[in-house]
């Protein structure tokens, strides 16, 4: 056990133990790069670390993983008392992606999303004759050849945050992580 003293704890350091924790569906990014750590506090004379998570959607099967590695990262750091909260809204968006993270996504094979999910307003009105259109393909670049030319071939991919895109030119099949 790698253990810091209470003294030398404070949250910048919490924040970059927090940067080593991978996403256990992205191992190449970090929970933090996914931007799903909100917000943590450290109560310095109670030795407790509060750590708030918004997953990515409400019914993300990771998040019982995120929670165990998170609570494992700071007890391994000398933190044995680690409350987490997940908070469900607002709901978490791409646009929380960490601008790091794009470029690891794409590195590692998965397009990452293309543009902004919201327009800055908090609340949205949905047209519900509007669900039942496709939504506009985005202009997904393939993230192995970088080319323009590709196709979504499934709506889902590996994961429900994913969708699945064919390159035209490289003919390669890769996840599209969706802008939402």
């Amino acid at each position: 056990m790698n253990t810091v003293a209470a003294t030398q704890i404070d949250t910048t350091r919490i924040w970059d133990w927090l940067t080593a924790v991978p996403d256990p569906e992205i191992p190449v990014i970090s929970i933090v790069d996914l931007g799903i750590v909100r917000d943590l506090r450290w109560n310095a004379q109670a030795q407790t670390c509060h750590v708030t998570v918004t997953p990515t959607y409400s019914g993300c099967p990771a998040t019982e993983v995120i929670n165990r590695d998170i609570r494992s990262a700071l007890q391994a750091q000398g933190i044995e008392r680690v409350e987490i909260e997940i908070r469900l809204s607002p709901a978490w968006t791409t646009d929380w992606l960490a601008p790091a993270a794009r470029e690891k996504l794409r590195a590692y094979g998965i397009a990452p999303p293309v543009g902004r999910s919201t327009d800055g307003r908090t609340e949205h009105v949905v047209d519900l004759r509007q669900l039942r259109r496709a939504p506009p393909a985005p202009d997904v670049v393939c993230p192995h050849c970088g080319s323009p030319h590709t196709e979504i071939t499934s709506v889902f991919g590996s994961t429900p945050c994913k969708s699945l895109y064919r390159c035209r030119d490289c003919r390669e099949p890769f996840d599209y992580f969706k802008c939402h």
